[in-house]
């Protein structure tokens, strides 16, 4: 899939490239980002080249993961990231996002998720978005909420971190959330049958997306 660009009033999204290596390795010197994402640790130059080519790289070239450079809209710093890929059951994706201390408190990743969440969920085939937490990184859970997730509990051992299975919250977000076809029709559980179950329908091929 060739690269292209998401915008929303204040932001430009587009997939990580080589030119964004060094201030990715710079930005994610924060000890707030190494201490609650499972990225490594200490994080090396080679750690940033290793994310921007093969982890983005490969993703946006096989259209199994997607990772954004969040900037100004026209033109700026590094404002944050924000990464949607398949998680391992059919039609699940799992969202994540991590925000530049010195962006923090202004909305910047929770708008730029809320476009990430659109696009994905208007153009793949897709029955739930998860979002997984650390439990303990309430920053992360309130921008989750603030975007629709239902918080469905805490998953012990959910996630390994610096060698240690940690506990998570998750959460979830379904196309009929917002009013969308999903890949399936959804058949609530026994309480809540009352509601018809939502018709689905496939998504548009990412290889037929304009750039």
């Amino acid at each position: 899939m060739e690269p292209f660009t998401l915008h929303t009033e204040r932001l430009a999204l587009r997939p990580f490239a080589a030119p964004d290596t060094d201030e990715v390795f710079h930005t994610v010197q924060d000890p707030d980002i190494l201490r609650w994402t499972t990225l490594p640790s200490p994080y090396a130059h080679e750690d940033a080249v290793h994310f921007v080519e093969q982890i983005s790289g490969e993703g946006l070239r096989t259209g199994t993961g997607f990772h954004f450079a969040v900037r100004p809209r026209d033109g700026g710093p590094l404002l944050g990231a924000v990464g949607v890929g398949l998680h391992l059951l059919p039609g699940t994706w799992e969202l994540g996002y991590w925000t530049a201390r010195p962006h923090r408190g202004r909305g910047y990743v929770t708008e730029a998720a809320g476009e990430v969440i659109r696009w994905v969920l208007t153009t793949h085939a897709v029955d739930r978005l998860i979002w997984r937490a650390e439990v303990g990184n309430e920053p992360s859970r309130a921008v989750a909420r603030k975007l629709g997730f239902t918080m469905e509990g805490v998953q012990r051992a959910g996630l390994v971190n610096h060698g240690t299975a940690r506990d998570t919250w998750t959460g979830s977000l379904l196309p009929s959330d917002l009013g969308l076809p999903a890949l399936h029709p959804y058949l609530p559980a026994q309480a809540d049958r009352d509601a018809s179950p939502v018709p689905g329908r496939m998504s548009v091929p990412p290889s037929s997306l304009p750039s």
